[in-house]
């Protein structure tokens, strides 16, 4: 490896030699859009309660980054709290910039009280909607906002769009949010959320409210584009607007073969851009309720609740101020409906045009085979833990529970560290076959091991994920989220993959290319991607009690043969643990 990094680095400076002076006569590069980020706390209230809440700038959700496609992009982090933090920015590929990916001891130290650390990128061949968030501790729960990418050429579907909206969904805690995730310090649950919100606001179905509502105007006759994002914590959403069908058109900052439906299914992670035309007859009040509700896989407790917004129609006898507008979304989905997420999962397909490629690997050249599982684990001597039963809840990815290592995996796979620091034996199979989603929930489990063991793939390898389900404690549907690379879902199925027969199913023409999959509830996810992004990369469950109970893990990239192939040295305000 260490001979590998000063070959890449050799042929770099003379590549740089050589080509001084053909730099030094063409055009620039674009410069920067330059952003700065300053990680403070704000009072703010909603329902009713007031506390210091952790915002980017006193914003709640965060400031929006928009950009165009091919821009560089650098953002000033301070860190202004006593607290560690660090910046994702989610579904960005970071091509040969890992060091900017964010997770906090997978690309980076944390920054520190009153410390800075500038993330410095280039957005390349992407366009759409993403998000960034925090990626220390459960920060993200309130450290969030858009980042949106213009295409360079118009977009691939009509009609004309009259405006763009941005819609975030969160989840609002009244109790502090370090607090709730204390709570699973003895190996229980955490606390559900009091509210789920739209761009910051619960709405008029909570306690206090109804100034607390987000409300758009819109004219009629016209078309609009919804960017919908899932910044909440720990739950996956319907969302539907009261009377109107919404067009998709993009997921995951890539465009998909348009289809029209009454809602969608949105996980933590995902994006989603639809267009909505206002083609309806409004009531007296001049409004229609947009609402987003838990989609529910699991048996732990959850926020059985409703956050609701409205769009506004324009005109002179469109609203009476005397008039309440209708609460009611009748196409919502019920919080259990999966056939509906089914259906609404295998409608999305990749435009697969000349301009806009489907790249999917149509061979492989590695397969490997991971459970996603809830444990519980036996409670240790002479602790209190409060799971079921009095034993502890863990997560884990073929039965290893990853822990956080005290330094940056990346740095240390840059600096050659040693086999005792980083281990490279995470298992390519379950270590114990049976049948995955059959198993009695609570009556058999397998205590976890803990670590970070890692897996290596060669740069340029074709490789494919089976993610699969377990019925330990609960099968659940588990948003998966993998750093630096883009996927394509080649096929999802219920219950146990076959490897001998599933994959004559997969779709290898147009798949949906997304960096966060929603695998099934008590089943299973293939996905593909080619490894030629070089860096130390984390993959994660996206529900954030999962990730702290373990359920990740993280695969190194050496670097390829060529110097536009390799990783460049960290910068020098990289920082330290």
């Amino acid at each position: 490896m260490e001979s590998t990094n000063q070959h890449c680095m050799i042929l770099l400076v003379l590549v740089l030699i050589l080509t001084c002076n053909v730099i030094t006569a063409s055009s620039a590069s674009p410069a920067a859009n330059r952003f700065h980020f300053n990680v403070e706390w704000k009072q703010v209230t909603r329902l009713c309660h007031t506390k210091s809440l952790l915002t980017v700038n006193g914003e709640y959700p965060g400031p929006t980054i928009a950009i165009h496609e091919g821009d560089n992009v650098e953002v000033k982090v301070t860190n202004r709290i006593a607290k560690n933090t660090t910046i994702h920015w989610h579904g960005i590929r970071q091509y040969r910039t890992a060091w900017a990916d964010g997770p906090a001891y997978i690309t980076q130290c944390p920054i520190r009280g009153g410390h800075t650390y500038t993330y410095k990128f280039n957005v390349v061949d992407q366009r759409g909607t993403l998000l960034w968030h925090a990626h220390f501790s459960w920060q993200r729960a309130s450290v969030h906002g858009a980042f949106i990418i213009y295409p360079h050429l118009p977009y691939p579907f009509t009609p004309k769009i009259q405006a763009e909206i941005p819609i975030i969904f969160g989840e609002w805690w009244n109790a502090d949010v370090d607090a709730v995730e204390g709570q699973m310090m003895y190996g229980g649950g955490p606390n559900s959320s009091n509210a789920y919100t739209i761009n910051g606001l619960p709405g008029p179905l909570y306690p206090c409210s109804a100034k607390d509502t987000f409300v758009r105007a819109v004219e009629p006759g016209k078309t609009y584009m919804l960017r919908i994002i899932n910044a909440a914590l720990i739950d996956e959403l319907f969302f539907a607007v009261a009377n109107h069908t919404l067009k998709v058109v993009e997921i995951d900052a890539v465009y998909t073969k348009p289809f029209s439906t009454l809602a969608i299914m949105i996980a933590p992670g995902q994006t989603t851009n639809v267009l909505l035309t206002t083609n309806q007859a409004p009531d007296a009040s001049g409004m229609f309720p947009m609402a987003a509700a838990p989609y529910l896989t699991s048996v732990f407790p959850f926020d059985n609740s409703t956050t609701l917004g409205f769009l506004k129609y324009k005109g002179p006898k469109s609203s009476d101020k005397n008039t309440k507008p209708s609460v009611v979304v009748p196409n919502l989905p019920k919080m259990t409906d999966t056939p509906f997420a089914t259906k609404f999962l295998n409608n999305l397909r990749s435009l697969a045009t000349p301009q806009y490629p489907c790249r999917v690997p149509k061979a492989i050249d590695r397969r490997v085979i991971t459970t996603i599982s809830l444990n519980l684990q036996d409670c240790p001597q002479n602790q209190t833990c409060k799971g079921y039963a009095g034993k502890r809840f863990y997560a884990s990815m073929n039965n290893q529970s990853f822990v956080s290592p005290l330094m940056s995996i990346l740095e240390g796979h840059y600096k050659n560290f040693t086999a005792s620091q980083l281990n490279s034996t995470f298992p390519e199979r379950p270590p114990k076959e049976y049948n995955f989603t059959g198993v009695e929930p609570l009556a058999e489990n397998m205590n976890t091991e803990f670590g970070h063991k890692l897996l290596v793939v060669p740069f340029g390898t074709k490789l494919e994920i089976v993610l699969q389900d377990t019925s330990f404690l609960n099968p659940e549907n588990h948003p998966i989220h993998v750093h630096g690379h883009n996927f394509f879902i080649v096929a999802r199925g219920f219950g146990n993959y076959d490897a001998n027969v599933d994959p004559a199913s997969y779709n290898l023409v147009d798949p949906p290319e997304r960096n966060t999959v929603a695998v099934p509830v008590g089943g299973w996810a293939a996905i593909r991607l080619k490894a030629d992004n070089p860096g130390a990369w984390f993959v994660h469950c996206h529900l954030e009690q999962h990730t702290t109970w373990g359920l990740a893990m993280a695969f190194i990239v050496p670097n390829g043969p060529s110097p536009s192939q390799c990783l460049p040295p960290p910068p020098d305000d990289l920082p330290s643990c």
